[in-house]
């Protein structure tokens, strides 16, 4: 009876670890997709707003902390969805595109001097 324990404590940990995984993946993914996906609550005139998915009565604090936009319209405050910023994403890729010149740049000179050491 001594070794049914044991089993039966890594059988509980078996099952709750892929779901900590998934939970760490998509963690470690959401930075990187928010850099690929810039959002902005900047509205411009020709621009819809969407309702945000979580309701419409919510206060400022509630609204930001589900990702929306609060808006004031009236007497009333409404959440709506953020608006994809294209100028934010052209801009981050240009400096990413940039950088990457820039090491590769740079690559040449620092092997040349490793190997003349």
């Amino acid at each position: 009876s001594g070794f049914a324990s044991p089993a039966k404590h890594v059988l509980e940990k078996s099952e709750v670890a892929p779901s900590k995984l998934t939970m760490k993946l998509k963690d470690a993914y959401e930075p990187l997709l928010n850099f690929f996906r810039p959002v902005t609550c900047r509205h411009k005139e020709e621009q819809a707003l969407i309702p945000c998915h979580v309701g419409e009565g919510l206060n400022t604090s509630e609204c930001l902390e589900n990702k929306c936009c609060p808006s004031k319209t009236s007497h009333e405050l409404k959440c709506y969805m953020p608006f994809k910023d294209n100028m934010q994403l052209t801009f981050r890729l240009l400096v990413l595109v940039a950088g990457g010149f820039l090491i590769l740049g740079c690559l040449p000179f620092c092997c040349c001097a490793c190997l003349q050491r």
